[in-house]
């Protein structure tokens, strides 16, 4: 995992994540309790004032910290408010749910959760640095995840826009592609498709403003020219294979080369056998990426031709690389000229290679 960065000078909504107060306690910001609940601050501040949803002890400053027991407490809140209750109604219920700590730092202490007769959490925000079980609180079935994951899911349930490109723009700097991918938007991802699996239409609006985000922020990260000189050579085509219609992890393949400073060129959805081939004879590239969800969209004659076009003069002619990506292709269809990369982060490594150990066609 990258290290975090700085997130710049503090200011009303960007205070330090951490501060101590007169008596030496430490609890979080008003900013980063918003951060790990999916909220925007002004939505805490909010509640403060019309509710009475506030730190159990006020220390001297200008800035809120709130403890462990506080970030349950709004923790709860966020729950009642995703279920439908009124807020009034909820912060009544959620301020009964505050229980004595030691008033130390959220996270600084492993503490499993309390689950009352009735279902409801009460106390521990995290149980471990860096995933935790998703509760109640966004409706989706998330398992052990991130705090970012849980975080993005309830503002997704929520269907609040700026508080779902917060989240991803503060994963995306502070991770990298790569981990904001495979540890944050991917799980929510596939935790939305689940519940719409289960509950039939409800959370088709959720699926689809969360996907929309997602695409927006990682083709931020495609168009974004990465530090340094970019990499000459050949492109490498992305596509779905014909009938396919999930994009989203070639989005973030896409975004993955950009970062490395790699050509790409993006075709999308249901790209046609014949469109296909039609770009792979004219860009010559160095590498073919076919993305298939499920077993009836994995074309392996498709996959075989592809791998078999040469390109060049003759005897220093060469072949694409062919990257079998995606649950719909078999270990078995990465026959010659073929490899299938388990993971973003395998299938960037196998590209970047090409262009330090370039491959030749068998042909002359």
């Amino acid at each position: 995992m990258a290290p975090a960065r700085s997130r710049g000078p503090a200011g009303p909504d960007t205070e330090p994540d951490r501060a101590a107060g007169p008596d030496g306690s430490v609890g979080i910001t008003t900013g980063a309790v918003a951060r790990r609940l999916g909220v925007s601050p002004t939505t805490v501040r909010s509640w403060e004032q019309r509710y009475g949803i506030a730190p159990a002890a006020r220390q001297g400053g200008k800035h809120r910290r709130w403890t462990r027991e506080d970030v349950a407490m709004l923790d709860e809140m966020c729950r009642l408010t995703t279920a439908g209750i009124p807020p009034a109604e909820a912060a009544r219920a959620a301020m009964t749910t505050r229980v004595p700590t030691t008033g130390t730092e959220p996270g600084t202490e492993a503490a499993p959760p309390h689950t009352s007769s009735t279902g409801t959490r009460t106390a521990s925000v995290s149980a471990a640095p860096h995933t935790r079980a998703a509760g109640a609180g966004s409706g989706l079935p998330l398992g052990a995840v991130r705090p970012e994951c849980r975080g993005l899911a309830r503002a997704a349930v929520r269907l609040d826009s700026p508080a779902i490109d917060a989240l991803l723009t503060e994963v995306l700097r502070d991770h990298g592609l790569v981990t904001a991918w495979e540890e944050v938007m991917a799980p929510t991802l596939h935790a939305v498709g689940r519940k719409w699996g289960t509950t039939g239409e409800r959370y088709v609006e959720v699926e689809h403003l969360l996907s929309w985000h997602v695409s927006t922020a990682l083709r931020k990260v495609a168009v974004t020219p990465p530090p340094g000189t970019p990499v000459e050579g050949p492109p490498v085509l992305l596509a779905c294979t014909p009938g396919e219609q999930h994009t989203l992890p070639l989005e973030a393949l896409a975004a993955g080369l950009a970062e490395r400073g790699l050509p790409t060129r993006m075709f999308g959805a249901a790209v046609p056998a014949e469109a296909l081939d039609e770009a792979v004879r004219r860009l010559g590239p160095a590498a073919v990426a076919l993305w298939s969800q499920s077993a009836s969209t994995a074309d392996a004659v498709l996959a075989r031709q592809v791998a078999r076009t040469g390109f060049g003069l003759r005897g220093a002619r060469t072949a694409p690389l062919v990257l079998l990506l995606g649950p719909g292709w078999q270990t078995s269809q990465a026959r010659a000229g073929a490899v299938r990369p388990h993971g973003l982060r395998a299938a960037i490594d196998a590209v970047a290679h090409l262009f330090t150990h370039p491959r030749r066609h068998p042909t002359a």
